[in-house]
């Protein structure tokens, strides 16, 4: 069911919900939390709202969609109201604000939020510099951005790094949640031998990349190289050395990764790059500091070979592109 509301208030808008839910009962009351979608461009609105649906299945929440139209428009306030097979296992709310309106969002979002219920805002395109002290961003216990949509994937990582607080978190990080999988694993097998140097290679544009030599530089505490290989191919390969030989996870072809270790049968293991779905579902499991991310952040400053590339050298993915396809 969509319902449309041109030219409305937020009081309008809660009323047409209670509405709907004693006419139909089509909105489940069993909702964890509260999903701000926050976005400039039209066009991303529908990707990230099936995204959001996707996960709903896991997490059921309302989700808030933050729709900035045109500043030089009118004072205006447009919302559409998506319940039942529209919304997964949420409720949808798109909120499209247009003129002065636009700069307000935090204002028109209060009256609502679920009451008790965290919230998290996710920018999946251009996020704000200092996620922290945007307006909706200070009303989110968790923030979710994207370095990879942005238009200088490097650049918005570092402002990542330096701006951190506790809540922060990036969908360039959770896109390599197998990869981190799979080497910790192989860790676990003998020989177990300490690992002596570290070489990850990816994209010079690719911020996962990054942040898998950072995790492994925290985690392992030693040298740490950065490869470069074409862009746009994300992240071909991990190797650590070890004195008996060395721990490759290797993935030329974006699908199918192939492991190899010193005394273990060669492995195939399936390694495709992952949607915006699966990593948004991941992400809206925990609630709390990611202290992990944090030390994979701060270790990017040492991680060999990267300070050397030119802070967005390279464009990211334009928006709207499949953001999945950057790891």
């Amino acid at each position: 069911m969509i319902v449309d509301l041109p030219s409305t208030t937020t009081s309008a808008v809660n009323h047409a919900l209670i509405d709907i839910r004693e006419r139909g009962g089509a909105v489940a009351l069993g909702r964890v939390l509260t999903l701000v979608i926050v976005t400039d461009d039209s066009a991303q609105v529908e990707q990230s709202i099936d995204a959001a649906n996707e996960a709903s299945k896991e997490h059921p929440c309302r989700v808030l969609v933050v729709a900035r139209g045109l500043k030089r428009a009118g004072t205006r306030l447009d919302a559409q109201i998506r319940v039942g097979g529209d919304a997964g296992a949420s409720e949808v709310l798109v909120l499209r604000l247009y003129g002065p309106l636009a700069d307000h969002g935090d204002s028109v979002l209060v009256p609502l939020l679920l009451p008790d219920c965290p919230v998290v805002a996710w920018w999946p395109g251009a996020a704000p510099a200092i996620p922290t002290e945007d307006p909706i961003g200070r009303l989110a216990q968790r923030r979710i951005t994207d370095t990879a949509a942005a238009s200088q994937p490097i650049k918005a990582l570092e402002s990542r790094r330096t701006s951190y607080a506790e809540g922060d978190t990036d969908l360039a990080w959770t896109r390599i949640t197998p990869w981190r999988a799979l080497l910790a694993a192989a860790l676990e097998l003998p020989p177990y031998e300490d690992v002596e140097a570290v070489t990850v290679t990816g994209a010079a544009d690719n911020p996962s990349a990054d942040l898998l030599a950072g995790w492994l530089r925290s985690r392992l505490h030693v040298p740490v190289r950065r490869r470069t290989s074409p862009p746009g191919g994300g992240i071909s390969a991990a190797v650590l050395e070890r004195r008996s030989g060395k721990v490759e996870l290797v993935r030329p072809d974006g699908k199918v990764g192939t492991l190899r270790q010193p005394g273990q049968p060669e492995r195939r293991v399936p390694l495709r790059r992952r949607p915006v779905r699966d990593c948004l579902a991941e992400e809206l499991r925990r609630l709390d500091p990611d202290e992990i991310y944090q030390a994979a952040l701060q270790a990017l400053a040492e991680v060999d070979g990267r300070n050397g590339r030119r802070a967005g050298s390279a464009k990211g993915p334009q928006t709207g592109a499949t953001q999945g396809d950057e790891t």
